[in-house]
């Protein structure tokens, strides 16, 4: 009887673990994620550019620190978002706007609490929006009259935000500009 039970037992591992086994390749081979499909550049043997990512560590704050820290700075004593709002009067005088030297200072000024504050200053004119206006501090992104520069400094700050994340909308509605919308600011990258 004993060897009976060996034998049955013997025949079930047998069975059982190819078994197992099999089931368990198949799973893995199921929920394994598929090989990478080759570039097209790879099949015609040309290289792709690689996408690069704007960030404001590398490309906007190198930007605001030569052009606009002197008015929008701590160092300059620039004030942050909330207490600009509380004396605006008296910073106006002073020559001093809200801060824009940290990415957290620039942040409320392009989706919360002053949403498209920062694109309305510093468009060019050209958005929808802008009745062909340049905003206020658009003059101030480049070195005085070198228009090219103030161009290019533009067309990184647009790809820093996202593609169609550059708007002057505001939070709420305001005369004929309509509030921002979900869509817009889920267009927002802001890559650090």
């Amino acid at each position: 009887m004993m060897k009976l039970n060996r034998v049955v037992a013997a025949v079930c591992v047998a069975v059982a673990v190819p078994v197992i086994l099999g089931a368990c390749a198949a799973t893995s081979a199921a929920t394994a994620p598929a090989a990478p499909a080759t570039p097209v550049a790879a099949v015609k043997n040309t290289a792709m550019p690689a996408k690069e990512v704007v960030s404001y560590r590398k490309d906007v704050a190198p930007i605001f620190a030569k052009y606009c820290a002197d008015c929008h700075s701590a160092k300059a004593g620039a004030p942050t978002l909330k207490e600009y709002d509380l004396s605006a009067d008296h910073y106006k005088k002073e020559k001093l706007g809200p801060r824009n030297d940290t990415y957290e200072t620039v942040i409320q000024l392009i989706a919360y609490p002053d949403a498209g504050a920062f694109m309305r200053r510093l468009d060019d004119g050209t958005s929808p929006l802008a009745g062909g206006k340049p905003g206020n501090m658009y003059k101030y992104l480049c070195e005085k009259g070198n228009d090219a520069e103030c161009a290019a400094n533009l067309k990184v700050l647009k790809a820093w935000l996202g593609e169609g994340a550059w708007n002057l909308n505001r939070f709420k509605a305001r005369g004929t500009v309509p509030a921002i919308t979900k869509e817009q600011l889920d267009k927002l990258v802001l890559a650090y």
